[in-house]
């Protein structure tokens, strides 16, 4: 396929980047670096929409594709279930059949082991794009010690220990120790006394997301580019000299639109599925705030500390991307979090948010050049686009303005 240098005879000059999350924003933020004049649109703004409530965690180390073999161990029962951490409510709506058709077929051994390796290469080098961007950010990232997955039993807490050794398996390190219930909670005061087995993950970050994706956004202003909210994208259009998004012409086009990234892109070969895999927090004040993050893998509760609050995080519910907030998921949130969570004030929450996470069938996100050598795809991170959204963006501004395809961005082709 011919790049849009050898095409145009010379490199991209000015670059619309539709979407303000941190993706998008990553990504303007290292076109910046090439010398590229770069415009920000979203139909609401920044950080409007999955970057804003999810627990801000950068984990490259444990970053792993979506579909995997436990999810089918849940049964169709409890997937039917609103009580479920994975939730699928009755549906006869054919593309969500088909996701999820798919996403089974996915979830074996053998898929994820290969979609395992094709993050490899994306998780290796996420927290140096961090690192990168950092230089001149008021807002940075912390250092997530400890960070305590916690479990009621140690044959729980097997199951996270086998998905490492398939992580170690598939040629990526991950650096952890085991601690019993005793440790775990003289570790960490927030954990109850139901916490009888716990592993430390070391050597990852975590950030406050709307607070970090907010001062992204003012470091691509202060460096000489626009953000402009309120700007409603229905197409994106190849004119042959270039693109044209809302009214206004430039010389490429990236689509960083997170669950909606189907409606922008069909158009331009993308035929893999983007489904919204909804995840919903809430904020509380704890008697004891924990100076990491928490995880509760068996229930899938993800928390984070946020100023002098907690964020609780967490469940998978693959529904329509508008679709309203369902108040049972945040009583399910609530109740997994209190079991294993002591002096946290479930009943006063504030900051109740349901946000769409981009997820694909095969647990990969979709990164590069499509059909049109001027239109380009950053999105479908699953859980993964804080931690994944900076590197993407190195990657992705390289192609841009090189012509060339990165090793890293192979295997996560969005024409794939």
């Amino acid at each position: 396929m011919e790049s849009m240098s050898e095409r145009s005879g010379g490199r991209p000059q000015r670059v619309v980047v539709v979407g303000a999350g941190m993706v998008g924003l990553s990504t303007a933020w290292y076109l910046q670096e090439h010398g590229v004049d770069v415009t920000v649109v979203d139909s609401d703004g920044v950080a409007a929409g999955s970057s804003w409530g999810n627990a801000g965690w950068l984990t490259p180390s444990i970053a792993t594709p979506l579909p995997e073999p436990a999810v089918l161990r849940y049964g169709v029962r409890a997937l039917l279930s609103p009580a479920s951490p994975v939730y699928v409510p009755p549906t006869a709506d054919p593309r969500l059949i088909g996701f999820l058709l798919r996403f089974a077929r996915n979830s074996t051994a053998s898929r994820w082991q290969k979609a395992m390796k094709a993050l490899i290469p994306l998780n290796r080098d996420a927290l140096a794009a961090f690192d990168r961007m950092e230089v001149q950010s008021s807002e940075k990232s912390s250092p997530a010690e400890p960070f305590i997955a916690a479990y009621r039993t140690a044959a729980d807490r097997e199951v996270l220990l086998e998905e490492f050794a398939q992580i170690r398996a598939a040629g990526q390190s991950v650096n952890f120790e085991v601690l019993d219930g005793a440790t775990a909670r003289a570790q960490e005061p927030a954990l109850s006394p139901e916490v009888d087995a716990a592993i430390a993950i070391h050597d990852e970050r975590f950030v406050n997301p709307s607070a970090y994706v907010d001062a992204l956004a003012a470091q691509v202003l202060a460096r000489g580019g626009r953000i402009e909210a309120g700007v409603d994208v229905d197409s994106v259009s190849d004119t042959g000299d270039g693109v044209r998004v809302a009214g206004q012409r430039y010389d490429a086009a990236v689509v960083a639109t997170g669950a909606r990234l189907n409606k922008l892109l069909a158009p331009f070969g993308l035929r893999r599925t983007v489904q919204a895999g909804r995840g919903y927090s809430f904020t509380v004040k704890v008697d004891h705030l924990p100076r990491g993050p928490v995880y509760f893998p068996t229930q899938r509760v993800a928390c984070t500390p946020v100023g002098d609050r907690l964020r609780i995080a967490g469940m998978m519910e693959f529904r329509a991307v508008d679709a309203p907030l369902d108040p049972r998921r945040i009583e399910v949130l609530k109740n997994a979090a209190g079991e294993l969570l002591t002096g946290a004030h479930l009943d006063t929450r504030e900051d109740e948010w349901v946000g769409a996470r981009p997820c694909t069938a095969d647990g990969l996100p979709l990164i590069g050049r499509t059909r049109s050598s001027r239109v380009f795809a950053a999105g479908g991170h699953g859980m993964w686009g804080i931690t994944l959204g900076p590197v993407t963006g190195r990657l992705l501004a390289e192609q841009i303005v090189t012509g060339r395809t990165p090793d890293a961005l192979r295997a996560v082709d969005p024409l794939r």
